[in-house]
């Protein structure tokens, strides 16, 4: 009789952690397709805006180029700050438009770069991300440490990059970017485990698709800063 009882609770508790296992994978599997879908949007916008002088102008050519600048940063923090209390909807309206948005202000690297050099440069990030992506699902290693040295490191690499603007240094740009690779690779790993720590650790009902949306949006933020950091240094200027 306890033997049928032990087995009964080995057998429960399997059949426990196995629908765990498949309710994570189709977690990250919609994390990992916003963010794909994201990601082609930027692309396709970027492009598109690129091919029109008309447009370029528009934004470039005029104060409208520091709204185009400052209006993602602006969204992320309405985001983050907004996520719980809206509605699935909204979340994804709120990304795509962020993600478009991300677009315009990356034509500009259609101009300053040739095309072969930016394919070249997101391949690379595409499979360095990848890796490091997968390192943080799969690692039973807790990456929790990380996390204040990446942040400290972020603020500083923003500040950097704020001040030389007005410095226009070569060099200084250099170095941002060669730290930057290093930041936003190491936060690939992090913010990948607590996404899926963040589906592991208790979840209430109805916010599933925010969460896969916020989770998103993170990933996509280190995919685009690796892929302009990646391509400072490595891409081929016209």
């Amino acid at each position: 009789m306890k033997n049928e009882f032990r087995s009964s609770v080995v057998r429960g508790a399997a059949r426990e952690k196995a629908a765990v296992d498949q309710g994570l994978r189709a977690f990250m599997i919609s994390v990992y397709n916003y963010m794909t879908l994201g990601i082609a949007l930027t692309g396709v916008v970027a492009f598109f805006v690129s091919t029109s002088p008309e447009l370029l102008q528009l934004i470039f050519g005029t104060p409208l180029r520091w709204v185009v600048m400052l209006a993602p940063l602006g969204f992320v923090f309405y985001f983050s700050a907004r996520i719980h209390t809206m509605s699935a909807t909204a979340a994804q309206v709120t990304f795509w438009l962020f993600a478009a948005l991300m677009g315009v202000s990356l034509a500009s690297i259609f101009i300053v770069y040739n095309l072969g050099s930016i394919a070249k440069v997101f391949f690379i990030t595409a499979g360095t991300f990848g890796a490091m992506s997968l390192y943080g699902y799969t690692t039973n290693r807790d990456l929790t440490n990380w996390g204040s040295f990446l942040f400290m490191g972020l603020i500083g690499i923003i500040i950097a990059s704020l001040v030389n603007i007005f410095l226009a240094s070569s060099a200084l740009e250099f170095g941002i970017s060669l730290i930057g690779v290093l930041i936003f690779t190491g936060l690939t790993a992090y913010d990948s485990q607590n996404i899926k720590n963040m589906y592991l650790y208790g979840d209430e009902e109805g916010i599933a698709v925010k969460k896969a949306v916020m989770g998103a949006l993170t990933l996509y933020l280190d995919f685009i800063n690796l892929f302009i950091m990646l391509l400072r240094l490595l891409g081929n200027r016209r």
